[in-house]
């Protein structure tokens, strides 16, 4: 059995590795290195999802943590991975962690480690509590006490997270006119932690709010997983068509991502989501700053970028490497092509929630509804389409498909010259007017992500074609 923290911690199915036994012997690798930084007296964050068992696995962190004499703040309730992690950094923890598998299948759960700032782990700390984790493994103990008796100490208090995120979100947009705006807006919670929340922030006014799959139910029925893409939404597709909705707004199973549907039912891929985020807060927020996004996020953020004269970073996959950009540099806002979208004056993390709040704040202030928004970026940037696929291998093939890339030197790919070749996170090729075809290995599966972007459905699938060619796979 092998534990391994990747970008957003550890996870595995509930059951096979993912045990109590595990989890607290990982929550004590999270202890010693705590104590290893001389932050331990801050205390944890502790939460979790809506998932079977979740909540038992947060009481077996919280007994650890205990036993090593820190202080915990424990969730009194499912709550979403971004309302856990703006808690942290409001209450000044060291650190959380949140037990959430996020938009895996129902039979997976998940060891969500979040610093104190409330991002992901940087590769830095992340090296740092694999040395702590391996040590643990090796000796096989923790130290832990029974809640009962740490709550007797005082070393554990349980606390409702929603009121300080919801007072917090609700100053980031123009909430008081959102809510009276009218609008008939369907929310799609997926049976997951972010049931009630666009709800709670919106009622009061003239703006409906009808939700869908609200219920908390940790078999994700009808889905493969909690994933806020286009094969998972028809429910809400329908809703709209039947409900005449103006908009339809799908969170995954811990609220971290966002998925978008306009209001003929259409839904809008994450790419254009980011894009408009971007549009709105330069355009209609006034806001400059750096963009932020991650190399497989739309090219239009680059065009965007370039007509308002700022900045824009691209970053290697995953918000270990977006959030520290953001920091550095006080980005008002990072994106990845997962629907996962950070912003200036929050935490630097994904935030579903905050992320369908502007969508709403972008349609008030512009008075548009998603399709005519999204006609109106096609105005400023051009057309832009996209697809990924993903190609399984045998492992002891890698070594030859990493050959054959590291050999490859197109000079056209799908009728476009390569202007660079980006070998940060795989193998990028930059084309004519800023499209590109990106190859790159999953770094959990043997799995090879084939993506691209370009002008035309036919376009695109040509360079995917291609990079497949390339690879040999």
């Amino acid at each position: 059995m092998s534990i391994q923290f990747g970008t957003d911690g550890w996870r595995a199915k509930v059951g096979e590795d993912f045990t109590v036994e595990n989890v607290k012997l990982c929550t004590q690798a999270v202890c010693n290195y705590l104590k290893s930084r001389e932050i331990a007296d801050n205390g944890l964050m502790v939460g979790y999802d809506t998932r079977v068992g979740s909540a038992d696995f947060a009481v077996a962190v919280t007994e650890v943590a205990a036993g090593n004499s820190i202080p915990v703040t424990l969730c009194d309730r499912p709550a979403p991975t971004p309302v856990v992690s703006y808690n942290l950094v409001r209450r000044d923890c060291a650190a959380g962690v949140i037990i959430t598998a996020s938009h895996n299948p129902s039979d997976w759960n998940g060891f969500k480690f979040k610093p104190g700032y409330g991002g992901s782990a940087s590769q830095e700390i992340i090296t740092e509590l694999e040395t702590c984790l391996d040590s643990v493994l090796e000796d096989q103990r923790y130290l832990s006490l029974p809640i009962t008796d740490a709550e007797k100490v005082g070393l554990v208090e349980r606390v409702n997270p929603e009121l300080l995120y919801l007072n917090h979100v609700a100053g980031l947009v123009d909430l008081g006119s959102i809510r009276n705006a009218g609008l008939n807006v369907i929310v799609d919670s997926m049976h997951g932690a972010g049931s009630g929340y666009i709800r709670q922030l919106l009622e009061g006014g003239t703006t409906h709010v009808t939700e869908i799959r609200n219920e908390m139910d940790p078999t994700f029925p009808d889905m493969k997983q909690p994933e806020p893409i286009d094969r998972n939404l028809e429910p809400l597709k329908e809703i709209i068509w039947n409900s005449n909705g103006d908009v339809g707004l799908a969170t995954d199973g811990d609220a971290d991502r966002l998925g978008l549907v306009d209001e003929y039912g259409n839904y809008i891929s994450t790419l254009h989501t980011f894009a408009l985020i971007c549009q709105h807060l330069l355009e209609n927020l006034g806001m400059t700053g750096t963009l932020v996004r991650s190399i497989t996020m739309t090219c239009m953020i680059d065009k965007l970028g370039d007509l308002h004269k700022v900045p824009v970073i691209d970053t290697p996959v995953g918000f270990k490497h977006l959030g520290p950009v953001m920091m550095e540099e006080d980005a008002i806002v990072a994106g990845e092509e997962s629907g996962g979208y950070g912003f200036k004056g929050h935490i630097p993390e994904r935030d579903g929630i905050l992320s369908a709040l502007m969508i709403l704040d972008m349609m008030v202030k512009t008075n548009k509804n998603p399709a005519d928004l999204i006609s109106d970026l096609i105005d400023r940037v051009g057309p832009h389409h996209y697809n990924r696929i993903d190609l399984t291998f045998q492992p002891e093939e890698r070594g030859q498909i990493e050959e054959r890339l590291a050999k490859a030197q197109p000079t056209e790919i799908g009728n476009l010259a390569v202007a660079e070749i980006d070998t940060r996170d795989g193998y990028r090729y930059v084309l004519k007017d800023g499209y590109w075809g990106l190859i790159r290995f999953s770094g959990t599966e043997p799995l090879i992500r084939i993506y691209a972007e370009s002008e035309s459905p036919n376009s695109v699938n040509s360079i995917i074609e291609e990079c497949r060619n390339i690879a040999g796979i």
